[in-house]
């Protein structure tokens, strides 16, 4: 796993042992990044389900100001400050129930990236809560990674939900707040 773009192009992430974890591809990475490009720079980023950070320091690399992580494992926090550091970033590390941060959060994002364990219902958990409460920017962007059949809500009040990418078993969708 590496940084694909920007600043910190070619840097090796740290992945961790055991199947806990389950870092984006670099194929999935790359195209959400092309996506999201021109959205990115100066941005504030929330890596809501951080496991690697990978998500958090592309969007640094790429030009994010600044970018938060949460995750609920200290394991994974280790992991994901050491990923900064190999990249040469700072970054907020949060260990804790996502939905638990999410109900003390009173910071403001530009991009929320949601990629939690598939088999569970944090996506839709994480979802509900975000559109209920005001901590995304006007015209922020929440990304969500999903496997292909795993459906998603169309209408959340005060966001456009863009077209599913599909790349091989897995799916991109976009939420942005209007």
């Amino acid at each position: 796993m590496r940084v694909i773009a920007g600043k910190a192009k070619g840097i090796q992430l740290k992945t961790p042992d055991g199947m806990l974890t389950r870092p984006t591809t670099d194929r999935v990475k790359e195209a959400l990044f092309s996506i999201l490009q021109f959205d990115l720079p100066g941005t504030r980023v929330l890596d809501l389900f951080g496991g690697t950070g990978q998500l958090g320091i592309e969007a640094l690399s790429r030009g994010a100001k600044e970018a938060v992580f949460v995750d609920a494992r200290e394991e994974a926090c280790r992991l994901i400050r050491e990923n900064l550091k190999r990249a040469g970033f700072t970054g907020q590390v949060v260990r804790g129930d996502y939905l638990t941060y999410l109900d003390q959060c009173r910071e403001k994002f530009d991009i929320i990236f949601l990629d939690p364990p598939y088999a569970e219902v944090f996506l839709e958990n994480a979802l509900n809560r975000i559109t209920e409460i005001d901590i995304l920017q006007s015209g922020g962007i929440i990304t969500t990674e999903r496997p292909l059949g795993k459906e998603l809500p169309w209408d959340f009040p005060g966001y456009d939900r863009s077209r599913d990418y599909k790349y091989g078993k897995i799916l991109l969708t976009f939420y942005r707040k209007k």
